[in-house]
């Protein structure tokens, strides 16, 4: 059974593969305008830094050099139910270098779109075990983010081997362009 994580919880993955997935649907007093949301993923090192360019995983890059993490591409509209975008791990294949893994989501377009994830409802990340489809835990996103473009769902970590997931739940208004400028080297 999943773990229903309030934010600022942590728990163990305990899956050697495993994979992320995003949802999300859009108020239906909108701008009129379709949304289009993006999972963007900051492969860091120690130094809380991207390990390298090629460590941002996101829709126009949807692998990582050692294909350890796999985006399954851009879900232009967040139609139907379940997850809206999944990324694959695999941490049998991760490079030593990678201490965290952080997962954003952003609004594509979202100034000239005037759009905020206060139009966004039912926003949620969760962890499966990729063989079994055993849903590991479950972060429902509560906030109203009335001003905010970008959040930041959580955070993934190694702590003395162990993998572990953090429910963090951060909003901006500076979109994705804030979160590179903070994990770019």
């Amino acid at each position: 059974m999943a773990i229903n994580l309030q934010k600022g919880q942590r728990e163990n993955i305990n899956a050697p593969k495993f994979t992320v997935g995003l949802g999300w649907d859009i108020n239906n007093t909108s701008t009129g305008t379709a949304f289009d949301l993006d999972a963007s993923l900051f492969l860091l090192g120690d130094d809380k830094k991207l390990v390298s360019d090629n460590h941002f995983i996101f829709y126009n890059n949807l692998e990582s050099p050692d294909k350890s993490v796999i985006h399954t591409g851009d879900n232009l509209t967040g139609e139907g139910s379940g997850d809206d975008e999944q990324i694959k791990i695999d941490l049998t294949k991760i490079d030593d270098a990678i201490k965290e893994i952080t997962v954003v989501v952003t609004i594509h377009e979202a100034d000239s779109r005037k759009q905020n994830f206060g139009q966004v409802r039912n926003s949620f990340i969760r962890i499966f075990n990729t063989d079994t489809n055993e849903e590991i835990l479950k972060y429902e996103l509560d906030e109203d983010f009335s001003i905010e473009t970008a959040v930041e769902f959580g955070r993934i970590y190694n702590r003395n081997g162990e993998w572990k997931f953090e429910a963090v739940g951060a909003g901006q208004r500076d979109g994705l362009e804030k979160f590179v400028s903070i994990y770019q080297k």
